[in-house]
């Protein structure tokens, strides 16, 4: 007999709840920000209105379902299963936060503060919810899956990012490493910089932008959805023994770009989970490339 679906759903700490951690009574946290010229008020109707919608949406699964919860700091450490549907209640890149770590389930972005965020990829409402579940388990269902960039080192770790992956030094350093087309035999162009960037068309609207505005890029930007990365080389450093002639570029479906560490330590992480990063010392290669795997964003 299969099992029931389950709705997992992901959320992360509100601002006023991490005030209270810290600071440990509503008294204390509003003294903190009233100190600062702000006021509490705002960021506990912010929070109630997150509460409320974790609410509403866990009242939309249906009775024949199995649920439960998982906050944003315990990815890492959550089992997702085949027949989960994971309703992501919260900003957009809580979204990219859990899409690491899915192997293909359907996603439900609902927006817990429709004007304040973006809504790229929550673009629900609570009250679609019922309808969402539905449609996320219906044979024909309509989803978008969204291109994803993964890391694959030689001692097989593994890396995956809706938005972007960077490979850098762990602090202010400068990375040293090579940097070739992977599969063309060649050693690669010794490069000394801040890192190397790869993403995605849905990274293309924040950190991979940025980038591709800076260099005056003649490459467009992907789309969502397209099999299509660029990658970028941050603040190459040109001396006697680096270089800077291979510092931007694109990549398709079977192709890849391959990185040799040439210092102490490189680390690699996606959409910003830096806790969550693979570690690189001197020789190890990674292959960065579009992942077989891909985001199934319920729409």
């Amino acid at each position: 007999m299969s099992l029931a679906p389950r709705a997992v759903l992901v959320h992360r700490r509100t601002e006023y709840e991490e005030l209270l951690a810290r600071h440990g009574t509503h008294g204390q946290a509003a003294f903190f920000l009233s100190s600062r010229g702000r006021s509490i008020d705002e960021v506990a109707r912010r929070h109630e209105r997150t509460r409320q919608a974790l609410r509403d949406v866990a009242a939309a699964v249906p009775l024949t379902w199995r649920s439960t919860r998982v906050e944003r700091a315990d990815l890492d450490r959550f089992l997702f299963a085949p027949e989960d549907v994971v309703v992501v209640v919260g900003q957009d890149g809580l979204v990219a936060n859990a899409a690491k770590y899915l192997s293909g389930q359907p996603v439900v972005g609902i927006d817990t503060d429709p004007g304040r965020n973006p809504g790229v990829l929550v673009r629900h409402r609570c009250a679609d919810t019922a309808a969402l579940l539905r449609a996320a388990t219906a044979a024909g269902g309509t989803v978008e899956a969204l291109t994803m960039v993964e890391a694959v080192a030689d001692d097989t770790q593994r890396l995956v990012a809706l938005n972007e992956i960077y490979l850098g030094p762990p602090g202010h350093q400068t990375a040293r490493y090579r940097l070739a087309p992977d599969g063309d035999g060649s050693p690669g162009e010794a490069q000394a910089s801040s890192g190397v960037l790869v993403g995605t068309g849905t990274g293309a609207t924040g950190w991979l932008r940025s980038l591709w505005l800076e260099r005056g890029s003649a490459v467009p930007l992907p789309a969502p959805c397209d099999p299509r990365l660029l990658w970028f080389v941050r603040e190459a450093w040109p001396s006697p023994a680096t270089g800077t002639s291979q510092v931007s570029g694109e990549l398709g479906r079977g192709q890849g770009l391959r990185l040799t560490v040439e210092s102490d330590r490189i680390v690699v992480f996606g959409d910003g989970m830096e806790a969550d990063a693979l570690e690189l010392t001197w020789g190890q290669s990674v292959r960065l490339g579009i992942s077989a795997t891909a985001l199934r964003l319920v729409v």
